[in-house]
Order: structure tokens, then C-alpha cells, then sequence
């Protein structure tokens, strides 16, 4: 499962889809996913940067944090040159770590518990993001039919694919509501909902920025917006662990040191990305992921959002992961005797 596979919000008018931002750089077959690699600071000092390698998904509000660490040099000032591969999707990122190709790996929390589910040996000890990608919205149509969860019952809701994060996201807001997840049918659209909805072929769906703020303004309704704190307190009880980065578990003690540092500067960079002007932050992003794209919309959704999403620091919220696991287990996709716990390492930062 993979709430960050293929999280492209491609629509017209709006900010281009980061499906074709991912083949930047010529393609890497690497662990069975074509993977990109994106800048990385060189070591410009007389005493050589240790270089290490972190793949992400390509989602753009997940990368803010790790690209404003590259460009204003929050990485180098820790001794580190960090190459960033931009994956197509959080489970590709996955599968180059386990299977030996980078040095770390960012991903929503969903794809490493799932990943741990299944045997896989590594360790999450950094967070980057806090709360999911996705708001749940009406097709511009259906907003006085719909107007809250319970009404999702005998309606048509869009969503990425089974199992996937806004699926889980769906079942998990439903049992909530007291509303039967039983009476609801899924329509599986992919990554981009956007016209799906639009159109009415789907009553509701799970979807992301920018779609989001151009469905408001055909008219369309937000039922919940787990983008926003406000709703994520109000409906999941707080914050629902998203981004970070993980290790193979078999590294961690031989990089300890190394992962501290790399905290260290992506705290930094979450810090800035809370506070620094929105225009700084969206200049730090590779020309060639915001090239052709609404960037006036991009700098909104990123300053709406920013201090909803991004922590100020790189600490793990065990009580934000436990939410995570919580729903997966509900939503039938993990079994009672898996715990979170087993795959967060808390004390790498002290958390």
C-alpha cells in the first residue's frame, strides 16, 4: 500500500502532474522501480562531504522539507551530501531501500508499516510530515446532497486504489461517522480524480492540491480536509503520522551518527518551511518540477497548508503513528499482533 504512489494531481489549469516531473533526469533501474535522481549538494569544502543517498515519492508538498534542506545548504552544514532520487512513489522509494540501492527512505508512514508488516528489516526514526495528502470532497454536483461522512452511504466514491492510504483514509472516517463503510462502492480512478469528479461520475472522492481548490471553486463541497489540523484534530483525533525517512535496521547502530545529522538538517528545513516567505521556499524546488505549472496556486496550498503539515521539528509522534496503525487494522490490512512501535526507533532523536 501506497498513499504517495503516483500522487499526481494532474488538471487543467492547475499545477502540472508529478508523474511526468519524475523522469527528470533519465531513468535508474533500480530494485525493480525506475527511479530519478535529483541534485545533491558537492562537497565544496576541503574535507569531504560524506555522501549518502535518500529516494522519496515525488509528491510535491512531501519534498518541500528535503529540497529547502539541499538549497540552503542545512545538509552540507552537517558534513552531509545528500543525492535526492525522486521515485514514482513512495513504495518504489521503499523497495530501493530494502533491497540495498539507497542509504535511506522517505515515505508516507503507511508504506514503511505495511513494508515492516511483510518482514521487511528497517527502522523509521525521522518525521517529516504530519498529516495525509487528501481532503474528501463532493463532485460540485452532489454538495447540498452530501454534506457530511454518513451521507457516503449508497453513494459512489472515488479513490486511488484498495488499500491504498485515501481508501483507508475513507473507512476509517466512515466507521467514525457511525456510518456502514459496507454501503459504500469505490470506483478506482487512479491518481487523478479531478475530472472524474468534476464531471459527477463519482459522487465524492479522496482527493489532493491542486484538484482540491479547483473543485471549491466549481462548487464542489469538502467534507473532511486531513490537510488542515483543524479537521485532523476534529476527525482522526490529531495528527496522523506522513512523511519520513527510514533505514535498514541492520545499519542502524554503524549509522547512527549519520542519521542524527541528517535529522538535524531536515528539522532545520521543516523549521524554515514553517516560517521563511512561501516564494523562497517554492525557489529552493527544482526549476524542472515547478516548470509550466500554476505557481501562484502552488505558493497558496503551500502557505494555506504549511503549518498543518510540516512539523517544526523531526521527532516521530507516537501517538500520530498509532492513529495510522490504528486504521489500517480497522480497515482489515494489518494484523492485531503487528504493532507500530516495532518499526519506529524512538531513540535516534530522543523522542
Amino acid at each position: 500500500m501506497d498513499c504517495c504512489e503516483g500522487t499526481s494531481c494532474q488538471s487543467s489549469g492547475g499545477a502540472q502532474g508529478l508523474d511526468r516531473r519524475t523522469v527528470l533526469r533519465g531513468m535508474l533501474g533500480v530494485a525493480g522501480g525506475a527511479l530519478v535522481a535529483s541534485g545533491g549538494l558537492a562537497a565544496a569544502e576541503a574535507a569531504p562531504a560524506k555522501k549518502i543517498r535518500l529516494a522519496f515519492c515525488s509528491q510535491l508538498l512531501c519534498i518541500v522539507p528535503y529540497e529547502v534542506a539541499r538549497a540552503e545548504g542545512h545538509f552540507k552544514a552537517e558534513g552531509l551530501d545528500v543525492e535526492l532520487v525522486y521515485t514514482r512513489g513512495g513504495g518504489a522509494a521503499m523497495q530501493a531501500l530494502v533491497g540495498g540501492a539507497v542509504d535511506y527512505a522517505a515515505t508516507a508512514f503507511d508504506v514503511a508499516l505495511q513494508a515492516y508488516a511483510r518482514g521487511a528489516k528497517i527502522v523509521r526514526f525521522a518525521s517529516t510530515g504530519r498529516l495525509p495528502l487528501f481532503a474528501l470532497a463532493t463532485a460540485p454536483a452532489r454538495a447540498k446532497e452530501i454534506q457530511g461522512v454518513k451521507d457516503l452511504e449508497n453513494r459512489l466514491v472515488g479513490i486511488s486504489a484498495l488499500g491504498n492510504a485515501d481508501h483507508i483514509l475513507v473507512l476509517y472516517l466512515m466507521k467514525q461517522a457511525g456510518a456502514d463503510a459496507k454501503k459504500v462502492r469505490f470506483a478506482i480512478l487512479g491518481p487523478n480524480l479531478f475530472d472524474a469528479l468534476r464531471l459527477g461520475q463519482v459522487d465524492a472522492g479522496m482527493v489532493q492540491e491542486p484538484a482540491l481548490s479547483l473543485l471549491t471553486e466549481a462548487g464542489s463541497r469538502v467534507i473532511v480536509n486531513t490537510m488542515d489540523i483543524g479537521d485532523a484534530n476534529k476527525y482522526l483525533g490529531g495528527p496522523y503520522e506522513f512523511m519520513g525517512v527510514a533505514v535498514r535496521s541492520a545499519e542502524r547502530d554503524q549509522r547512527l551518527d549519520e542519521m542524527r545529522r541528517l535529522a538535524r538538517a531536515l528539522g532545520k528545513a521543516l523549521r524554515a518551511t514553517r516560517t521563511e516567505p512561501v516564494e523562497k521556499l517554492i525557489g529552493a524546488l527544482p526549476k524542472a518540477m515547478v516548470a509550466g505549472g500554476n505557481t501562484q496556486r502552488l505558493a497558496a496550498a503551500l502557505g494555506r497548508y504549511r503549518k498543518s503539515l510540516y512539523p517544526d521539528n523531526a521527532r516521530i509522534d507516537l501517538a500520530a503513528s498509532l492513529r495510522v496503525a490504528n486504521s489500517h487494522r480497522e480497515a482489515g490490512l494489518l494484523k492485531p499482533e503487528v504493532k507500530a512501535e516495532g518499526v519506529l526507533d524512538l531513540k535516534v532523536l530522543g523522542g
